[in-house]
């Protein structure tokens, strides 16, 4: 088996991290010190823009946050729009 081939061996029982992003809210220190509960921070997205998936520091792909039916009713997903080539990424 080759450095590429990723079908196969331990590596795949690895459990990995991906962290998503929904967006970046940058408040002035003198906002941030006046939060309260229920107070809400405008991030630099809209709702519809796709969100990041990151592995680290590595963008790995991109997506729609969509929630889930059925037994996992109340969850949040991402499909997935855009997937980077994980081999350049990591």
């Amino acid at each position: 088996m080759d450095d590429t081939d990723v079908t196969g061996g331990i590596l795949n029982q690895v459990p990995i991290e991906i962290a998503i992003s929904v967006g970046r809210a940058r408040p002035q220190v003198r906002e941030l010190l006046k939060l309260r509960r229920d107070s809400v921070l405008m991030l630099d997205r809209r709702v519809d823009d796709p969100v990041e998936l990151f592995i680290g520091d590595k963008l790995v792909a991109r997506g729609e946050l969509h929630e889930l039916e059925g037994e996992q009713a109340g969850y949040l997903g991402v499909r997935l729009t855009e997937i980077i080539d994980l081999r350049e990424a990591l």
